[in-house]
């Protein structure tokens, strides 16, 4: 460009900020840090005195209460969930979500088995009591519902000391060693992927109809691990291809109330790639507003081999997590989930305040960038 054109540019390019003003020229340089939704959470702990101020200490304000008081035959106790409503309002604590008794416990274990062993007409007293769970739920003022629709329980095979983290132990699965433990088959016996996913649309026909009317979103929790196929009898409905299972699951309903208590370190769990498959993931259930909930739990490993560590030593980089979380406007709570092990009598609480740490300055970090 000539210098007589450039100063014409130059000139041009000063007057158009002058006309509208010094406020207008700050705006075109003005950087916005994009907005962070979600918020530090946890599931453990229940809503006792001695945990409620054990949270607020660490600056978690939103929960999950685990679940009410029972009442045999019917569902959950509406004034013992008011109770436990009220118990954490005096900590300035929102009471955000329940866990139903479907759990990860196995099926030998769990209280209400009969919805996955797909027996009828045991099953629809079961499901009834879980739609007035929901409605208690509701009631109460919790927003997400959290289940497992799961056979066989958590897998692990052993755990791994760790000398560079104080001798630290961490849980650990190792396909190969769980082959030589060769332990039975459940209750269920053999149980294919057509069966499993039979089993939990029935289910959730029944009780997705209530939670919407009720504004409760369900989030499901993946089996840990996914698993090759037929292992124990069991293909599990996330098994062997952990993102095809979840893409499965999520395309079931078309419902804001069907989702994802979405667990980073059980995903990972079923991938060759943790660090760099995982983000695909987020984007894709993230983009369908199906993550309800997310456990932030880092392994090392991945597909059939793999041990739980914590946040920072793991494969995955949860600063790249987080961000991707934000970037898809996830809004519920980040939770710690397993944490690692020690035989000091206060190890787990000092696990789980490192945790609550790092993922509230992972919060700060990604809500301090701009776009």
């Amino acid at each position: 460009m000539k210098r007589k054109e450039f100063l014409k540019v130059v000139t041009a390019s000063s007057v158009g900020a002058a006309a509208f003003g010094p406020e207008s020229a700050q705006a075109e340089n003005r950087v916005v840090p994009k907005k962070v939704l979600m918020k530090v959470g946890c599931q453990s702990g229940g809503t006792t005195v001695e945990n409620l101020e054990f949270k607020a200490r660490h600056g978690v304000y939103n929960l999950d209460g685990g679940s009410p008081k029972s009442i045999p035959g019917k569902g959950w106790d509406l004034d013992d969930s008011m109770r436990k409503r009220e118990a954490c309002e005096k900590y300035g604590i929102s009471l955000d979500a329940y866990h139903f008794p479907l759990t990860s416990a196995g099926i030998d274990k769990v209280e209400y088995p009969n919805i996955m062993l797909g027996k009828s007409p045991e099953r629809d007293r079961e499901i009834e009591i879980l739609q007035q769970m929901i409605q208690v739920a509701s009631k109460t003022g919790i927003k997400v519902l959290n289940y497992n629709t799961t056979i066989l329980p958590v897998l692990r095979t052993g755990r791994y000391t760790d000398p560079k983290r104080g001798n630290a132990e961490y849980s650990a699965w190792n396909y190969e060693e769980a082959l030589k433990q060769n332990k039975p088959k459940t209750i269920a016996g053999d149980v294919s992927i057509e069966q499993m996913f039979e089993r939990i649309t029935y289910l959730l026909d029944r009780i997705l109809p209530v939670a919407k009317e009720y504004k409760v979103k369900m989030a499901n929790h993946i089996a840990d691990p996914p698993t090759p196929v037929g292992y124990r009898g069991i293909t599990r409905w996330n098994s062997p291809d952990v993102f095809k299972g979840i893409q499965r699951f999520a395309k079931l309903y078309d419902s804001e109330y069907h989702g994802f208590n979405f667990c980073i370190g059980s995903i990972a769990e079923g991938l060759k790639d943790p660090k760099t498959e995982i983000m695909p993931i987020i984007k894709w259930v993230g983009e369908r507003n199906q993550i309800f909930n997310v456990h932030l739990r880092n392994i090392k490993g991945g597909w059939k081999n793999f041990q739980e560590v914590y946040p920072d030593n793991g494969d995955m980089n949860f600063l790249h997590v987080v961000r991707a979380l934000r970037d898809v406007g996830f809004s519920g709570m980040v939770m710690p989930d397993h944490v690692p092990h020690h035989h000091d009598p206060g190890s787990t609480s000092q696990a789980f305040s490192f945790a609550y740490g790092y993922i509230k300055a992972l919060l700060q970090a990604v809500s301090d960038e701009v776009s």
